[in-house]
């Protein structure tokens, strides 16, 4: 079995450089995977999957495309795309999968996340999290009028923008506790997730066992992808053109 895993890809219009990219992904290195994971961020925005725009259209007959071929897609949600929903993964082909949520690779559980529940030190963000996941929250956001939800998403985006350069890096990368704690508690060796766009394997140790944290990469001056098979796990970069 061969698995892909990507993620924080933010698909967005005035970058579509990244959009060929992941077209060109999915026609090579997906193409020969058995099952591709995508861990969140797929989008840069997504305001609901009644939001079409041309870039959802092309996205969509891709991964369509994809899985009519036989590679299996999972999707999870991210911070910037949490509304993406039934209609999407229906169209798309794809899955959606809790956060977190354990498959079997090679005989070994691992842990996929998105990445953004184990930032703890970042108390603010953490309080607008469970604001925004509450299912309350998500059942107004989706029954707003796209014009209303489309003010908010830049309102989002603004503030964590400016948010973010304004944090010690520190604060906005995981708490490494919360990481031991949380792989404890789901009985794993292995953690995959994104969200931080600090790309990197990451040994430690669980219960004095050896351990690893694989963090993919956001498509930003470049691609990330973790690729696994019989030979192991390779977290590699490559060129966006």
């Amino acid at each position: 079995m061969r698995y892909l895993f990507i993620s924080d890809l933010h698909l967005q219009p005035e970058r579509p450089d990244i959009t060929r990219a992941f077209l060109h992904c999915l026609e090579t290195r997906a193409k020969e995977a058995d099952e591709l994971y995508i861990l969140g961020d797929f989008f840069e925005v997504w305001l609901g999957d009644d939001a079409q725009s041309p870039l959802a259209t092309e996205v969509i007959a891709a991964l369509s495309h994809l899985s009519a071929s036989g590679t299996r897609i999972y999707l999870m949600h991210g911070n910037r795309d949490f509304l993406l929903g039934k209609r999407f993964c229906q169209a798309a082909g794809c899955t959606l999968l809790p956060d977190p949520h354990i498959v079997e690779l090679n005989g070994e559980k691992v842990l996929l996340m998105h990445g953004d529940s184990l930032c703890t030190d970042d108390l603010a963000y953490m309080k607008m999290r469970r604001l925004l996941r509450n299912p309350l929250s998500l059942f107004i956001l989706r029954h707003l009028p796209l014009s209303q939800r489309r003010k908010i998403g830049r309102k989002l985006r603004d503030e964590s923008k400016t948010q973010t350069r304004q944090k010690p890096s520190d604060i906005t990368d995981v708490n490494l506790g919360q990481v031991a704690q949380t792989m404890r508690d789901q009985g794993v060796l292995t953690l995959i997730h994104g969200h931080t766009h600090r790309p990197a394997v990451h040994p430690l140790m669980i219960a004095e066992v050896p351990a690893q944290r694989i963090v993919l990469g956001d498509w930003d001056n470049a691609g990330w992808a973790l690729e696994v098979d019989e030979r192991g796990y390779r977290l590699e970069s490559f060129p966006l053109s």
